[in-house]
């Protein structure tokens, strides 16, 4: 079997629709035969399962992160470690011991890889949890959807290999299970843990609204996402409470296109304080068949699966 096509749901600013563009798409999905997972890559704040009407339960594996700890009788105080830290993560005053900041630590090892006296070790400690659901099993004319959702422990800023793992797990589960489409919905921003988010995926959704903050993190992300090679179309949310031109002017000058627009609707937003967007009985509009998109992106996948 193919791998499965990876379509990731981003947009830089939060509050855009993401999660709920994501729970739509795959509600079309599934309506269009198709096995879906949906990952929730918001891990500092996992809402999908939420509008999804669901609970975590137990997790089914917990996710972890090596930090430095320092061996102070082979520290020579020689700071290093410090100058060799990307996320600026070690504080190194002269002659002293080096203080590691866990906070701004990605757990990358540079620092004891860097340390010519072995002064430094990597301990592994627990950061986060992952959890599965299925949300639908297959029933006539549509087929399974499951949930997996990242969620880091509270109080801890650098949750990018939190979302390295959920996402290996996802990946691994649908290689398993049969799943033609893995949606990956991303974190607001563009910092490292949506940058994770995004690489090695397909395509990606822009959802983003008219507005001048919109706009902005629109240009933000079209740059990363040319930057990380990621194919990408734009949806406009809440299309008719805003100005739509400034949307337009970023459109034209990129390299990309305006797939759809989702106008306000009293009706979604009661769905979606319910936690019942799957079960909207509203027409979606044509911008969510994917057939030429997915035959595409799955084409490519079984060249590369069958080298």
């Amino acid at each position: 079997m193919a791998s499965p096509t990876k379509i990731a749901i981003t947009g830089g600013k939060g509050g855009t629709g993401k999660s709920t563009f994501s729970i739509l798409l795959a509600k079309q999905l599934l309506q269009n035969g198709k096995n879906v997972l949906l990952c929730d890559c918001d891990v500092e704040c996992p809402n999908d399962y939420l509008l999804l009407g669901q609970k975590l339960g137990t997790a089914k594996q917990k996710s972890y992160t090596e930090f430095p700890k320092l061996i102070k009788s082979k520290c020579k105080k020689c700071g290093l470690c410090a100058k060799g830290c990307r996320n600026n993560a070690i504080f190194a005053p002269v002659g002293r011991y080096p203080v590691f900041i866990k906070d701004l630590c990605s757990g990358c090892g540079v620092c004891k890889e860097l340390c010519p006296f072995g002064a430094i070790k990597m301990v592994k400690e627990e950061t986060g949890k992952i959890y599965l659901n299925k949300v639908i099993s297959s029933k006539e004319g549509q087929k399974n959807f499951w949930l997996v959702t990242g969620a880091a422990n509270a109080g801890l800023e650098e949750t990018g290999p939190i979302v390295s793992q959920t996402k290996k797990f996802a990946l691994g589960f649908a290689r398993k299970n049969k799943v033609n489409i893995i949606l990956f919905d991303t974190a607001a921003g563009t910092h490292c843990p949506v940058i994770h988010a995004l690489i090695g995926v397909d395509f990606s959704y822009l959802v983003t609204e008219p507005t001048p903050m919109g706009a902005h993190d629109l240009g933000l992300m079209l740059d990363l996402c040319k930057k990380l090679n990621v194919k990408t179309k734009i949806i406009i949310n809440q299309t008719n409470l805003g100005n739509k031109q400034r949307i337009k002017s970023i459109v034209k000058n990129s390299e990309t296109e305006i797939a759809g627009e989702i106008p306000f609707s009293k009706q979604l937003l009661k769905a979606y304080s319910k936690g019942k967007l799957l079960n909207l009985k509203i027409g979606l509009p044509s911008y969510f068949n994917h057939s030429e998109l997915l035959e595409t992106t799955q084409r490519n996948a079984y060249k590369i699966s069958s080298k």
